[in-house]
């Protein structure tokens, strides 16, 4: 799994602007099962999306096509974790470490 950690670059205005094609972005990824949550940091500073996966190279591409990405208004921080222990709702998501 990652942590996508985005930080706005530029002033919300810009972000706003851009703000419809990245919303329709995330759906796009959450319809293909890529994210299981994202949401805007408080203060609005920035956002977290939770990515499912364990191909890094993957997660960048997906990163690089943000519309935020494009338009030049965030740069994001990418962590990779191994989730060994979840909700039991998140059970299905948990992952064993490697060998």
């Amino acid at each position: 799994m990652f942590i996508l950690d985005l930080t706005y670059i530029a002033p919300i205005e810009r972000v706003e602007a851009a703000l419809a094609e990245h919303v329709a972005w995330l759906d796009a990824h959450y319809a293909s099962g890529l994210f299981l949550a994202s949401g805007r940091k408080v203060p609005r500073e920035g956002g977290v999306i939770i990515a499912i996966g364990d191909d890094r190279a993957k997660i960048e591409e997906v990163v690089q096509s943000d519309p935020f990405m494009v338009a030049g208004v965030v740069e994001y921080a990418i962590t990779e974790f191994v989730a060994t222990k979840t909700a039991p709702p998140l059970e299905s998501y948990r992952q064993e470490l490697p060998a």
